[in-house]
């Protein structure tokens, strides 16, 4: 059972830093690109950041500069710290992997986290 599961959101100020985490578990082998979404109160769920394998990061034009995404693939984990926050940064903060084996060459596609809520709010 491949499972993702983030951490880190909460309530923050406007010009506040978050930094999130989602750890991949279930005897896996290798990860494709990692990646967060976003989805805001009665908005589509859209792309915030995604990295490879090989650590090439993209980003939404909407965070260039404030949040930057890196991965330990030692761990399975993918972060995303979010500095100077804004409130239009609130949404359920999603982790996505694209696609991923597992040591028994089972493969993966399309695997999202539960969400984690960001709040920020003064």
């Amino acid at each position: 059972q491949v499972q993702l599961v983030e951490s880190g959101g909460g309530l923050v100020q406007p010009g506040g830093s978050l930094r999130l985490s989602c750890a991949a578990s279930g005897s896996i082998l290798s990860i494709n690109s990692m990646g967060w979404y976003r989805q805001a109160p009665g908005k589509e769920r859209d792309l915030v950041a995604t990295i490879t394998s090989r650590g090439s990061a993209n980003y939404a034009d909407s965070v260039k500069g404030r949040f930057t995404i890196f991965r330990d693939n030692a761990k399975n984990t993918v972060y995303l710290q979010m500095n100077s926050l804004k409130p239009e940064d609130t949404a359920i903060y999603y982790c996505n992997v694209d696609w991923l084996r597992t040591y028994a060459l089972g493969t993966y596609k399309g695997v999202w986290g539960q969400g984690t809520l960001v709040t920020v709010s003064s």
